[in-house]
């Protein structure tokens, strides 16, 4: 049925009405001599719809006059009119040619390339791998080999425990899953000590094997060694061992800043305008000839790549700036003010740096200020295991 319909499209077909009252007479003149009623439905008993191919039309109306019926066309369907239609549009028929042409050439490309499933790993590392690969925007997809590529980004980056790549339309998808890197181990049959990964105060240490260099309540430096990978014997004299043992000390972890008690900061003021360009592969046309009617003002800029289907990407886009206006104005704050907005800063950077909050066990805000300012430090305490093996160099 579908099939049908499309050659009747390509081949093309007229809808008429066909009165009279000799409408059997003309229905079966038609079976006769092979000319087939396409969806013929009757109106009432003197009136009938249907579809005739173009090719067979003249001789439906003859023997529609031979019947002493009358025929009227309602609709004219399919390629035949449409280029009819447009025969002397030559400029138009030539231009929709030309942009076939061109999406066709276009297909051939790539025009957009995605990083999906990465956290810590930056979306530039993958893309960098991808580019040194061979892969980047304009290339040819038949010269893309996605075996190869999973093979260069496993290979050169072992944070990585699987990737895929995949060619859709003219998107090409690097799908990548994180693998959980395990601290390196030093083999059981090499000799190592135990040494401070940081700056702490020993809380807690305790030596399956080896020698104890620390005890608890000694502050330590990165790098001091804390199990020592030798053990004295009465008769065997000193023998080197690989060092076991946990370590556990206080880490301080510390973030300052000066807050004045009146600035000049920027707030906005509700006004903002909108700028647009076109983005060809990375070469920015602007759109605009003048800047920004505002004196100070931020600016957010959005990319939108041009796409004909969810794969089909294009190799231009536009670009969308708005510019929001800014003002200056001063603002005053007390010392508890400033305090209070300091410490909720530096809580934020610090909280950045550990993995675990339940491992802070004190927290220390101290002040020092002035007329202008005043300088605020905060300080976690975080009980932390701070011993990692370190090979010893016979």
């Amino acid at each position: 049925m579908y099939l049908q319909k499309v050659q009747n499209v390509i081949s093309g077909y007229v809808r008429v009405t066909i009165e009279g009252f000799y409408i059997e007479k003309v229905i079966n003149a038609c079976k006769k001599n092979n000319i087939k009623l396409i969806d013929t439905k009757r109106i009432k008993s003197t009136l009938v719809d249907t579809s005739v191919h173009v090719s067979q039309f003249k001789d439906v109306a003859k023997i529609v006059k031979k019947s002493k019926c009358r025929i009227k066309i309602r609709k004219k369907r399919g390629i035949p009119f449409l280029l009819y239609k447009y025969k002397k549009r030559k400029i138009f028929v030539i231009s929709m040619m030309m942009i076939i042409i061109c999406l066709f050439a276009l297909s051939k490309f790539i025009w957009n390339i995605e990083v999906v499933g990465n956290v810590n790993i930056a979306t530039e590392d993958i893309l960098n791998i991808a580019k040194n690969d061979g892969l980047e925007l304009g290339k040819l997809k038949s010269k893309i080999n996605p075996n190869e590529l999973v093979q260069k980004i496993r290979m050169e980056r072992p944070d990585v425990s699987w990737v895929g790549v995949k060619i859709c339309g003219t998107s090409v998808r690097i799908e990548v899953v994180e693998a959980d890197l395990a601290p390196k181990v030093i083999n059981q049959d090499e000799f190592c000590n135990i040494v401070a990964s940081k700056d702490a105060m020993i809380t807690k240490i305790s030596a399956q094997n080896g020698t104890l260099k620390v005890k608890e309540g000694d502050v330590v430096k990165e790098g001091t060694v804390l199990v020592a990978g030798w053990l004295e014997g009465k008769y065997t004299g000193n023998r080197y061992v690989h060092a076991t043992g946990e370590v556990t000390g206080k880490v301080w972890y510390s973030e300052t800043m000066k807050k004045y008690y009146k600035e000049q900061v920027k707030v906005k003021t509700g006004n903002e305008e909108k700028k647009y360009s076109i983005n060809i592969n990375n070469f920015v046309i602007n759109l605009y000839k003048r800047l920004s009617k505002f004196q100070i003002y931020d600016t957010i800029r959005t990319d939108k790549k041009l796409k004909i289907s969810s794969n089909f990407y294009l190799p231009f886009g536009i670009v969308e700036s708005t510019n929001y206006e800014m003002v200056e104005v001063e603002k005053n704050y007390t010392k508890d003010e400033a305090v209070e907005i300091a410490k909720k800063e530096l809580k934020d950077r610090l909280d950045k740096k550990i993995d675990n909050k339940e491992d802070i066990v004190n927290e220390y805000i101290y002040t020092n200020e002035n007329e202008e300012y005043v300088e605020v430090e905060v300080v976690y305490e975080v009980l932390e295991n701070i011993g990692t093996e370190e090979k010893i160099a016979l």
